[in-house]
């Protein structure tokens, strides 16, 4: 079914069935928020993404507010090729200055003028009359006309703004020669019905030329800002200014990644789609994650790490006779290599299954009914299990099984510019006892290389995440490691109030998943051993 409004505005000759522009403000509204700061290299890794993921304008930062800024827009706007550098500026002569030198060596350059047009705004933000702002709005587009090869005019709090002195001012700021418009939900305040209306009622009431692009730019403060980003584009909008994994001031923005793959899902009912290669969204987000350091929450849509994960036994089921039963969209689409069915204690016997047979083990009926009982009882002590868990099931042994290795001692020293060092002491349950130190790049890494040398086990590290378990000063660290060995990937867990040893625990757990896993060899004589620092870096 579409979207009749589609219809309408194609027999209008209306510019419905253009693509959507996605103009992504991650390294400006995103970065601006608290938590989410980059530093110029960092932005600059993320703006090569943003390009590589296609999207149409890339809004590198507000020349003005700091020397850093400036320089950071400079070096992406040198450096992009395909996407159009963008600079936001306040519709006041240094801003636009500012912003026009920024962008001096941009192969497509825009710079993106604001002014508050709000009555609330007027009175108390800018103490400006209607005839002010729409004033400022026309010098403030037609200077930056002359510094930029195309220039955006936004209406701030344009949502709360009288619809026919919004219209006065678009129509205005287009005859000056900006030729997009957009008109933002500042404050997260509308609603999707409403924002249709909007749009609909500026793109029918606008004078402006045949090119001018109506753009959508949504605020999350009531969890509406890809809902209302979705209507404005059913009404007509061909621009949606968004940020990956939704960051941006207070709650957020509208998302990028939903939006794209909202209308790739549901192209028949929008009647236009993006420029977007979709298979990026995930290796996008995942850069933004290791740049701020802040994790994306599980449950997010599209990129969360249970986007595309099952563990209910009637949905794991469902997905393993045809995948269509509960997912709308593949995860190869979004960069994800593929679909998890999560084993936990809502899994069923059938997910079981499949997943020892991938692990290389094929149970009879009577062995498959021993493994499932003792599979569920540790799914009501686990929150997930893991393959080295299951591994240990079907070979008949207990998966939360301490040892053969303990750690007895642990030291660690940090170096100001120097990495840091760690030793630590094991106990092997045949008696030995091996002491071993290494450099590492951090406390944490130097710890991995230490043990790692201590039980002759080599790991490729494909997860660290840490976490606080409680509040305040002697809260206990969660440690979650992921590893790969000889092809399999492992999990180990641990919690301490210091987070060094609970990740030395975390590691210690798989070695021991490991060891356990592998047919024991001849127990050595009873030694110590001891060496002397690695040479690792």
């Amino acid at each position: 079914m579409n979207n009749p409004q589609h219809d309408e505005q194609n027999e209008a000759g209306d510019v419905a069935a253009e693509h959507v522009r996605i103009f992504d403000t991650t390294l400006r509204d995103g970065e601006q928020t608290p938590g989410f700061s980059m530093d110029r290299r960092a932005k600059l890794r993320m703006a090569q993404m943003l390009e590589a993921l296609g999207v149409d304008v890339l809004e590198a930062g507000f020349p003005q507010a700091s020397p850093d800024d400036f320089a950071a827009v400079a070096q992406i706007a040198s450096t992009l090729r395909d996407t159009t550098a963008c600079a936001l500026a306040r519709c006041v002569p240094g801003d636009i200055d500012s912003a026009g030198r920024a962008l001096e060596q941009a192969q497509r350059s825009r710079i993106h003028v604001f002014l508050s047009t709000s009555p609330l705004h007027r009175e108390h933000k800018l103490g400006m009359s209607k005839q002010q702002v729409l004033d400022a709005a026309v010098a403030g587009v037609e200077r930056a006309m002359q510094l930029a090869h195309e220039v955006e005019f936004s209406a701030e709090d344009a949502m709360r703004t009288e619809p026919e002195f919004l219209a006065e001012v678009f129509s205005a700021a287009a005859a000056a020669g900006a030729s997009t418009l957009n008109a933002p939900d500042t404050v997260g305040y509308m609603t999707p019905v409403e924002i249709a209306e909007r749009f609909a009622w500026l793109i029918a009431n606008v004078q402006r030329g045949r090119h001018v692009v109506f753009s959508s730019h949504c605020h999350n403060d009531l969890g509406l800002a890809v809902a209302n980003s979705l209507a404005a584009v059913s009404a007509g909008a061909r621009q949606v200014e968004c940020t990956v994994n939704g960051i941006g001031e207070r709650a957020g923005n509208a998302a990028l990644e939903e939006i794209v793959m909202a209308m790739k899902v549901r192209g028949a009912w929008f009647g236009t789609d993006t420029r977007i290669d979709t298979k990026k969204l995930h290796p996008a987000s995942r850069l933004l994650s290791e740049l701020t350091g802040q994790n994306v929450q599980r449950n997010k849509a599209i990129v969360g790490e249970n986007a595309f994960a099952h563990e209910s036994g009637i949905h794991q089921h469902g997905m393993l006779k045809h995948r269509g039963t509960y997912e709308i969209m593949r995860p190869e689409d979004v960069g994800l290599a593929e679909t998890k069915l999560v084993l936990g204690k809502h899994s069923g016997r059938a997910a079981l299954r499949q997943r020892l047979e991938t692990l290389g083990h094929a149970p009879g009926d009577a062995a498959m009914d021993e493994i499932f009982v003792r599979f569920k009882a540790l799914a009501d002590k686990k929150r997930e299990i893991h393959d080295d868990d299951l591994d240990a099931l079907a070979r008949g042994r207990d998966p939360d099984a301490a040892g053969p290795w303990r750690l007895t001692r642990l030291d660690t020293s940090a170096h100001l510019g120097a990495g840091a060092s760690a030793s630590v002491k094991l106990r092997h349950d045949d008696g030995r006892e091996v002491a071993e130190a290494a450099l590492g790049d951090g406390p944490v890494d130097a710890v991995l290389r230490a043990m790692e040398r201590a039980t002759d086990t080599t790991l490729q590290l494909t997860r660290f995440q840490v976490q606080a378990v409680g509040e305040g000063g002697d809260a206990q660290g969660e440690a979650r490691l992921a590893a790969q060995h000889d092809g399999r990937a492992w999990n180990g867990h641990a919690v301490s109030t210091d987070i060094v040893e609970a990740a030395a625990q975390a590691a210690l757990a798989i070695v021991n998943r490991i060891a356990q896993s592998t047919p024991a060899a001849t127990p050595s004589p009873q030694t110590t051993k001891t060496k002397t620092l690695g040479a690792h870096a």
